[in-house]
């Protein structure tokens, strides 16, 4: 019996596609991603523990936010921060989730604006790419990233969704270079998977 060219082409596809992200780094950067990803979880983990139980009870802590700001201004700020350069860390606004009446709401709240805020960072870099000045300037200091989804694309924004990354930073990478703004679309939506994989791993709220 012949074998099926179809699954012939297809594990050859897969063959070249392992040979060049294993000789461009990609694995390797993968690797090292998740190494450095890990040690900052965990210390953030442990500190929060450690102001839990030594400084400030948390679940009082967050029943004053919760009483003091509106959750639409939580949201905000949360939105603001996922758009531009993800300044603040999305565990806290996870966390956050987890004290509210209604964790699992606010929860996919969350990871729609993280993925809209990404989407809005991937308009803005389209838009840098036709200001020269402002192209000029970033391309310089967003060099490392611009070289690696220029070499790596999807798969990187598949990282920048999941991992402790800047997702901002790698949607406005994306959007200069003009990367395929359906695939982006596709890779992207592996930002719910990390909200709801934290939730669940370092906050139980499910």
């Amino acid at each position: 019996m012949n074998p099926n060219p179809k699954q012939n082409t297809k594990k050859s596809r897969f063959r070249l596609l392992h040979q060049y992200y294993s000789y461009t780094g990609f694995y390797r950067f993968v690797k090292n991603s998740i190494r450095k990803s890990i040690v900052p979880i965990l210390i953030l983990v442990i500190s929060l523990w450690l102001v839990h139980e030594f400084v400030v009870d948390f679940n009082d802590l967050f029943a004053t936010i919760i009483s003091t700001y509106s959750p639409l201004s939580i949201l905000a700020i949360f939105f603001t921060s996922e758009t531009f350069l993800g300044l603040i860390p999305p565990e806290i606004f996870i966390a956050w989730a987890a004290k509210t009446s209604h964790p699992v709401i606010y929860l996919t709240v969350l990871a729609f604006l993280s993925y809209f805020g990404g989407i809005l960072s991937y308009t803005m870099g389209k838009i840098i790419s036709k200001i020269p000045r402002i192209y000029n300037y970033l391309e310089g200091k967003m060099s490392k990233h611009i070289k690696m989804i220029r070499k790596w694309g999807g798969f990187l924004i598949v990282v920048g969704a999941l991992l402790p990354i800047p997702f901002s930073i790698t949607s406005i990478a994306a959007g200069i270079i003009h990367y395929k703004f359906t695939n982006y679309l596709l890779f992207g939506l592996l930002r719910f998977v990390r909200f709801f994989l934290y939730a669940l791993v370092i906050f139980n709220v499910f």
